[in-house]
């Protein structure tokens, strides 16, 4: 089945898609969809023009969680939503956390204001950014620090979407320069060292990284103009 991937690379919810991909060992083709800059054509594939959206033979899928249990339903391979009813159930509760508590700090304050606002002539934020980082981020990590309870990934032994998730936020708190204490979030810290090193993400982290520093040249050179 031929299968069409739309979004940008540095975006969280279009890495939890891609990972997922490759872990399904499944072919695809990425298209380019800048969110900031989207084409016109877009609004047919996504009429709310986020990303990622897939298109498969039967038609086109958005929500990036819409996309992972299309994916998990529709093709053989890795099991990324655990052995049991309530595993599963599990992984969909942390996945949403993820995308839903996390993404608003991690990528919507920190990366955005730290990265993208400087790139598009905006002022950082960096009253915001603390605020994310001393308030808002430690309850959410002491959650997930318990969740993880010294285990190798969320569900024990299983990789799983809840782990993807979770590391796609991590990642784009790294881009936008905070990682994550390792003394004070230990289980934190060594759930994105792992998932760094699994080929599925460290196959993909190079190209980001170059990305990453293009952005931040060009955003010196727009606010040294």
């Amino acid at each position: 089945m031929s299968l069409t991937l739309y979004g940008a690379i540095l975006s969280p919810y279009v890495r939890k898609t891609r990972v997922q991909l490759a872990e399904q060992a499944l072919d695809y083709e990425l298209v380019a969809v800048d969110p900031f800059n989207q084409p016109d054509w877009y609004a047919e594939v996504n009429p709310l023009r986020r990303v990622p959206a897939l298109k498969t033979a039967d038609g086109t899928l958005a929500d990036s969680a819409i996309i992972a249990q299309y994916l998990h339903d529709s093709f053989p391979g890795s099991n990324l939503y655990g052995s049991t009813p309530s595993e599963a159930a599990k992984v969909r509760w942390l996945e949403k956390f993820a995308d839903y508590e996390l993404a608003p700090l991690a990528t919507f304050t920190v990366f955005r204001n730290r990265l993208l606002n400087p790139l598009h002539g905006k002022d950082c934020d960096e009253v915001a950014v603390q605020q994310a980082l001393e308030q808002g981020l430690p309850p959410l990590f002491a959650y997930l620090e318990q969740q993880l309870e010294s285990k190798h990934w969320f569900l024990g032994e299983q990789f799983s979407v809840a782990d993807i998730a979770v590391g796609s936020q991590l990642i784009n708190l790294a881009h936008g320069g905070q990682l994550i204490d390792e003394l004070q979030w230990p289980n934190l810290s060594s759930l994105l060292s792992k998932l760094s090193s699994r080929q599925s993400v460290s196959a993909l982290l190079p190209g980001e990284h170059q990305l990453v520093g293009k952005l931040r040249e060009l955003a010196a050179k727009r606010q040294a103009s």
